[in-house]
């Protein structure tokens, strides 16, 4: 969907490009997930081995938190200063925030530094679909595709915060008048 807002001309800030930059060797938060887990999620290149990672913390509550704990503040930190350049460069544009996990298994949002925001789009799609995407897109299994979504937010806690929804249950054709009216809606918003 950012894709879609982007070529109307939002300005998109994507949380999972500054998890993959933060987690670049070198990197704090790289550092960090190494220390935690040991060698075990790091790739022969030495780069991370997101692979590993999944396979500790899609499986343990408390590793998945420890993760979390690891990423989100820097992530959080890193999209304050990028939402902050964005509104210095281009003044009153849209500015899109693509965060999918902004709200917490339990139904909260991740922190408070998301609440001013002007408004929330949530993409909404049937679980069931949803797994079969991720199979077949990300190649999981079909029990990791499941794990990984139940280690998320639920769809009802998803819908409670959102402003806006653009279903994805069908194919790509159908999302661009929802894209259409939802970057209206956000221009709106002003």
């Amino acid at each position: 969907m950012g894709a879609g807002l982007v070529e109307r001309g939002a300005i998109l800030i994507d949380a999972d490009e500054i998890v993959r930059d933060l987690q670049q060797p070198g990197e704090p938060v790289f550092n960090a997930i190494v220390r935690r887990w040991g060698p075990i999620v790091v790739a022969e290149d030495g780069t991370l081995d997101r692979a590993a990672v999944a396979a500790v913390v899609f499986k343990d509550a408390d590793e998945l938190a420890a993760l979390n704990a690891i990423v989100h503040p820097a992530v959080g930190e890193e999209m304050a200063k990028r939402r902050a350049a964005a509104a210095e460069r281009s003044p009153g544009a849209v500015v899109v925030l693509d965060i999918p996990l902004l709200v917490r298994p339990g139904g909260e949002p991740i922190a408070k530094r998301y609440r001013d925001l002007a408004g929330i789009v949530v993409v909404d799609a049937d679980p069931e679909v949803a797994v079969q995407r991720l199979v077949a897109r990300r190649g999981l299994s079909e029990d990791d595709a499941r794990a990984r979504l139940a280690n998320q937010a639920s769809r009802e806690s998803r819908l409670e915060v959102a402003d806006f929804v653009i279903t994805n249950d069908g194919p790509a054709a159908e999302l661009e008048p929802q894209i259409d009216a939802c970057y209206r809606w956000a221009a709106a918003l002003g």
